[in-house]
């Protein structure tokens, strides 16, 4: 065989092993200069909740920190994450020490408080950024900068984590570092680093059953024996993740104080603005349907809670379908999850785990108990890492994204922060589209029959994502017409609702984002759903 020349490989992109630091150097750097700008925005409350959390933490004993009531952001998240606001408060105490005293410090907005946090995300995002490098590392460098390119500079993350203000980056690192441990085969790796993730925060969990029956047929393979001696390998390796997380609290009595906290189920079906999902077609259709039923003649009376309010904890919020309670959900949620289970028990294949992990989180997203609108980035992420995987892929990821993107910005309602949000999603839209186009239309024509064949029944309608003559990405004209249907809401909610309603029905505008953008998060299920039981 006739041996390639230093410049071939070049050409191949396959020679220095140091090249993808260097590039997600660039990328990292262009990713700060951008957080940078924005720390003047606006923040939400989940800013003080977290500035209380370090304050509570360094300021009281442990026994204390799962029931102290003074601040009404009380401590929720599992034990990793509150060890997590210690080591924080350590450095805010050195800077600010009123950052982190528990009474002075309540609703503090020094701007050594808003630089100090907001720092504190862009550092810790550098786990995501070491994560999506770990998993795109051996990849071609085409492919590896798209992945990155949907990650690191998602604007749905730019918004929530370094306007809105949480540290999702940090823990969806973590997620893709173990996403990364089971693709490489490194199950043991896979398993400790999601242990890990849960005990920093428990909604992750719904990926949960995926992990472990997975992690049984692929890891605890090879026999009784040898499958027994893996199981119980694995299982410590969980029972100390665990145990060095909960454990101080066992010693102190004080578990059900911080399984009470964990999980507020009292908190109702649906958080103050509804996240778009199943439960809001629910919520509508019980809406109709005592209209109707009113109209007609039958006594059905208005429920105590209200969706649109703005408050949280309705028990009993349903006229007319029946009332909704977290087990109900949860066997929802596992059911949704069933084909994926299955699949994974069958046939696991690290290949294919990234895709049912997204999917898992998907479903806990569009049947889950409480789910609050943020969720979205629990299935959005790990999914840019299979976006590249065919051409409906990519057609279903620019769709996605773009509905998670909007369905966000109720979270910014600030008119100094409309134009930055806008732009982001405009600027997202256009590098995803360039970034689709240019790599499908490079893709070989033996690469691009063996997608045609594998993408036969999912491009059996106009709605599919095609590559015309010019290797332009086009979208069918179905998902063209939805994704102008955005523009119309937009119109109604920021310009026309003010002039023709006024101060009638203030609710509309967030009803219409929300009902709008649940359509596009549904077809996103149920064409991951379509995958997985024909291809995966």
């Amino acid at each position: 065989m006739e041996e390639e020349s230093p410049s071939a490989s070049r050409k191949l992109g396959a020679l220095d092993p140091s090249q993808p630091m260097k590039e997600l150097i660039w990328f990292s750097l262009i990713s700060t200069s951008m957080k940078l700008l924005l720390i003047p925005s606006y923040h939400s409350t989940d800013f003080e909740v977290h500035r209380n959390w370090m304050a509570t933490t360094h300021s009281l004993s442990l026994p204390d920190w799962y029931s102290d009531t003074t601040s009404p952001w009380t401590l929720d998240y599992p034990p990793f994450f509150a060890y997590f606001e210690l080591f924080l408060s350590l450095f805010a105490a050195r800077i600010d020490p009123t950052i982190v005293n528990h009474i002075e410090g309540l609703n503090y907005k020094a701007n050594s408080v808003i630089y100090f946090q907001r720092i504190t995300v862009m550092v810790s995002d550098l786990v995501l950024h070491y994560a999506i490098y770990r998993i795109t590392r051996n990849l071609e460098s085409n492919k590896r900068r798209l992945i990155w390119v949907l990650v690191i500079w998602s604007p749905a993350l730019l918004i929530v984590d370094h306007m809105h203000f949480q540290y999702n980056g940090f823990l969806l690192g973590l997620l893709l570092i173990s996403i990364s441990g089971l693709m490489e085969g490194n199950d043991l790796v896979g398993g400790f680093f999601f242990a890990v993730l849960l005990c920093f925060k428990h909604l992750f969990a719904v990926a949960a059953p995926v992990y472990f029956v997975y992690l049984l047929r692929h890891y605890c393979r090879g026999g009784w024996i040898k499958g027994f001696r893996r199981l119980f390998g694995l299982g410590m390796v969980v029972v100390l993740v665990f145990a060095a997380a909960f454990g101080p609290f066992v010693y102190h009595d004080q578990m059900l104080q911080v399984i009470h906290r964990m999980f507020p189920f009292g908190r109702g079906l649906c958080h103050a603005y509804w996240a778009p999902n199943f439960w809001v077609f629910y919520i509508m259709a019980d809406k109709l349907l005592a209209f109707i039923l009113r109209r007609v003649g039958f006594n059905v009376q208005k429920p105590a809670g209200s969706f649109t309010s703005g408050l949280v904890g309705d028990s009993s919020p349903f006229s007319v379908l029946p009332q909704i309670t977290p087990l109900v959900t949860f066997m929802m949620v596992l059911l949704a999850i069933s084909p994926c289970l299955f699949k994974a028990w069958k046939n696991p294949q690290p290949r294919k785990i990234a895709r049912w992990i997204a999917y898992a989180y998907s479903c806990g997203f569009i049947f889950g108990w409480h789910v609050h609108e943020k969720a979205t980035l629990h299935f959005l992420i790990p999914m840019a890492v299979t976006a590249i995987d065919s051409i409906s892929d990519a057609r279903h990821y620019f769709l996605l994204s773009v509905v998670a993107c909007y369905s966000l910005f109720p979270l910014l309602f600030e008119v100094q922060e409309y134009p930055i949000k806008v732009t982001l999603l405009l600027l997202h839209c256009v590098l995803m589209w360039y970034g689709f186009s240019s790599f499908f239309s490079g893709t070989t024509t033996t690469s691009k029959n063996h997608l045609q064949k594998k993408n036969d029944d999912l491009r059996s309608d106009e709605n599919l994502t095609s590559i015309s003559e010019k290797g332009r990405l086009d979208v069918g004209w179905v998902c063209k017409s939805y994704l102008l249907g955005f523009l119309a809401v937009e119109l109604w909610g920021q310009f026309l609702h003010p002039l023709i309603l006024r101060d009638e029905l203030p609710f509309l505008p967030l009803l219409l984002v929300s009902v709008y953008s649940a359509f596009g998060i549904m077809y996103s299920w149920i064409w991951q759903l379509k995958w997985i039981v024909l291809y995966c």
